[in-house]
């Protein structure tokens, strides 16, 4: 199963509206922390390494504009 890359969530500006609201009031130390929480959480949700390795990679790339 490759790591699915068009649109797919059911209510993207709800889910974004609830991961600010889950960051509200957080210092920087904190929101790092719980981002990082998140991530191994939805990891362990997706469990295929090389799904992740996919999601990782791609992440990467999109941020290697600076």
């Amino acid at each position: 199963m490759p790591l699915v890359t068009e649109p797919n969530l059911d209510a993207p500006d709800d889910f974004y509206e609830a991961l600010i609201d889950t960051h509200r009031d957080l210092g920087a130390e904190a929101s790092h922390a719980l981002n990082a929480r998140l991530v191994l959480l939805l990891a362990n949700h997706i469990g295929r390494l090389d799904v992740l390795k996919e999601a990782l990679a791609l992440a990467r790339a999109s941020g290697d504009t600076a």
